[in-house]
């Protein structure tokens, strides 16, 4: 119980008339924690924290996966810098023993800082010394970790860029060597430096830079409840959903962590987020979460194949792995589908992509480029890439863009002046020596060859299902069937709603056949899909007890 008597001991609260410390005292919330727990993290809504009895460490996130960190002792407070900033949490807080917080809301931190000259002063003067901390810093500490050397055409430099971006790592970039004492001769035209120390080359994966960073590359443990296969927005939500009710939990990504919805600059109609949001933040923001509820995440790693072991699954992955699954969530998502016409192979990566990664944000500055595709990602991308291109001509095949466009982007590509929306209009070539400088484009009949700097490829998807066992029911497409779409083996039981024909292989996101292609609907299935896990490990534990 807080007293009056431990509150005037308190610099912050001495200052205070007793009846203040009376109101605060009956008023504000007591918490006791135990050692290892986050008070609040970064990014949260904040309350206003004091220091009683313990312990706590105050960390920053710099770049992704580098922390600067200070301690907390009995009368140090936390929450004055976003409350009177109107934000967010900018660090996290966390218990390094057990211990006793004063936690007040805004509107009481307010009221109490209000009502007194000299409590209002100190808490001016430690923001103040904080936010000089954190400016001192910044100027003596480079919280970018790596360096990304290398060609906007190389493939190796754009993964390792798309990978950064995605899994919401800061770099430094620069398309051509730089004098640099630590960098050997034979590292090649694309390399990485990671904590100006390490170095990443011949040859340059993906692989080996999330390595340098310390990120999980493999499994850790050898059986799990639950194994989700892709992390792109049903994966993560799954992730969330999956851990935090206690299921031991792996999500395995091959690429970048937030799959084609990183592409999507902002979302706009996304529930909760009156402002718009970002595939990649939101693919991080479902990142910490899962984390932070104990989800193993590993990334860089392919699945080969899944077999049948013992009524459970196993799963092999490239570089011999092998982990064993309870239950398994299909969530690979779709891959790009390719525009096929003259010109196009040798150009792919050279001016030529699928997808429209932000990173590509800077190689298009100044530039005219094209987009081809007339979905809410390619609007999504044309909004983006008008912030840094010349011009962004959208190319779409059919007569009105408002047919499989949503309203809102189609109002604002409009306000745009150097966006322009060709209807009826399809490429027939493209061409280029060493990188695209060219397009032909055809609309009622003409044909017409433009000057072209980019030409970005956003036409649909297709399923990447040919490695998943032959037995799991697909449509013709590709696509896995589900629930009432599946034909379970004579004698099955009916799948549940998001299972596959094979008892345990659950499937979420656009992967699965007619799913909803939305950021939104994705994540609803993720989540959806951990409820029926559940009720499908409750009936294989049934069915042992009933063996036993």
């Amino acid at each position: 119980m807080i007293t009056t008597d431990e509150l005037k001991d308190l610099p912050l609260f001495e200052s205070l008339s007793d009846e203040w410390r009376r109101m605060i005292a009956e008023s504000a919330a007591e918490l006791s924690v135990p050692a290892g727990e986050w008070i609040v993290r970064e990014g949260e809504t904040p309350s206003f924290f004091v220091l009683l009895e313990g312990s706590l460490t105050c960390e920053k996130d710099y770049g992704g996966t580098n922390k600067v960190s200070a301690p907390y002792a009995p009368g140090d407070f936390y929450g004055e810098i976003p409350i009177l900033l109107d934000s967010v949490a900018i660090a996290s807080l966390k218990s390094t023993a057990p211990s006793r917080l004063l936690r007040l809301d805004r509107v009481q931190f307010k009221d109490m800082i209000a009502s007194s000259p000299r409590c209002n002063q100190i808490v001016v003067e430690v923001m103040t010394r904080r936010l000089k901390m954190i400016q001192n810093h910044m100027q003596t500490n480079d919280s970018l970790r790596v360096r990304v050397v290398g060609s906007q055409y190389s493939t190796e430099c754009r993964d390792v860029r798309d990978f950064l971006s995605q899994n919401h790592i800061s770099y430094r970039w620069s398309d051509h060597d730089e004098t640099n004492p630590i960098i050997p001769d034979s590292c090649g035209e694309a390399y990485v430096v990671v904590d100006q120390s390490k170095v990443v080359s011949c040859p340059l994966t993906v692989r080996k830079v999330a390595q340098a960073l310390g990120m999980r590359t493999a499994p850790e443990q050898t059986a799990y409840d639950v194994v989700i296969i892709g992390g792109g927005p049903a994966g993560l939500a799954a992730a969330v959903s999956g851990a935090s009710e206690g299921l031991k939990v792996l999500l395995l990504e091959k690429k970048g962590i937030g799959g084609q919805a990183a592409c999507s600059s902002r979302i706009e109609n996304y529930p909760g987020f009156p402002t718009g949001i970002s595939g990649n933040e939101l693919a991080s923001k479902a990142l910490k979460q899962a984390v932070h509820f104990g989800a193993e995440i590993v990334v860089t790693r392919e699945v080969h194949q899944i077999l049948t072991m013992d009524g459970e699954y196993c799963i092999e992955m490239d570089g011999g792995y092998r982990v064993q699954a309870k239950s398994i969530l299909l969530a690979t998502g779709v891959q790009w589908r390719t525009l096929s016409v003259p010109g196009m192979k040798p150009l792919i990566g050279r001016g030529v992509l699928y997808g429209a990664a932000r990173t590509e944000a800077h190689t298009v500055l100044g530039k005219n480029i094209f987009i081809v595709g007339a979905g809410n990602s390619a609007g999504q991308a044309a909004m983006f890439f008008s912030g840094y291109a010349c011009s962004v001509t959208l190319l779409v095949r059919g007569r009105d863009i408002r047919n499989s466009m949503s309203q809102y982007l189609v109002d604002q590509l409009r306000s745009r002046t150097n966006i322009y929306i060709e209807t009826s209009t399809e490429v027939s070539s493209v061409s280029g020596d060493t990188h695209l400088d060219s397009i032909c484009t055809e609309s009622s009949g003409q044909v017409k060859q433009r000057q072209a700097d980019a030409l970005f490829v956003m036409i649909g998807a297709c399923a990447a299902s040919a490695w998943m066992p032959d037995e799991l029911q697909r449509d013709p497409n590709g696509f896995v069937l589900t629930g009432r779409d599946a034909t379970p083996a004579r004698g099955a039981r009916t799948p549940f709603l998001l299972e596959s024909n094979l008892p345990g292989i659950f499937c979420a996101g656009d992967i699965r056949h007619d799913s909803v292609k939305r950021v939104s609907s994705g994540m609803g299935e993720g989540s959806m899909a951990i409820a029926f896990v559940h009720q499908y490990l409750a009936l294989q534990t049934e069915t042992v007890a009933a063996l036993i």
